[in-house]
């Protein structure tokens, strides 16, 4: 980001994307369809996510410990997430979230139906562009109904 913008935190840039993009995606949604507005949404954040992490891995590098330090700290700021950490080895990060500030968010603002298409979604596209070499392994979040959002980073095999 260039030096003249600020640097907000990750849940308040989150909460004002949602109050442009909700209204949006509703709009599309009745013009189009649900189907094809969530594929076209989906789309777009996936490449925009991507190019975030490509642009961040050339400001601070890629790999693994890169990746907890830069972005899942960022994540975690101001007591976004509640978390328990499972495995931290030089090969894999796994950790359960169970309490999610970006899922409450969602749902305060009338969007918690769409919050997986506008949040959740884009991790593994921010990862890839980030480092093509780590994937995400996750089966469930909070903002889908789980338990807990269970992300294991890890170096692909």
């Amino acid at each position: 980001m260039g030096e003249k913008f600020k640097e907000i935190p990750l849940l308040q840039q989150r909460e004002i994307e949602a109050k442009v993009i909700g209204p949006l995606i509703r709009a599309f949604s009745l013009e189009f369809g649900e189907e094809r507005a969530y594929e076209v949404v989906r789309r777009a954040l996936k490449d925009i996510s991507r190019e975030a992490g490509k642009e961040l891995s050339e400001k601070c590098g890629g790999g693994l410990e890169s990746f907890k330090k830069n972005c899942i700290a960022r994540w975690n700021a101001g007591g976004a997430l509640e978390s328990t950490l499972k495995e931290d080895s030089a090969d894999c990060c796994r950790f359960d979230v169970t309490r999610c500030a970006f899922a409450e968010l969602y749902r305060e603002l009338g969007y918690g139906d769409i919050g997986s298409v506008i949040s959740c979604e884009r991790d593994a596209a921010f990862l890839e562009g980030f480092d093509e070499d780590l994937e995400l392994v996750r089966s469930k979040t909070l903002m889908e109904g789980g338990d807990r959002c269970d992300f294991c980073y890890r170096k692909k095999k």
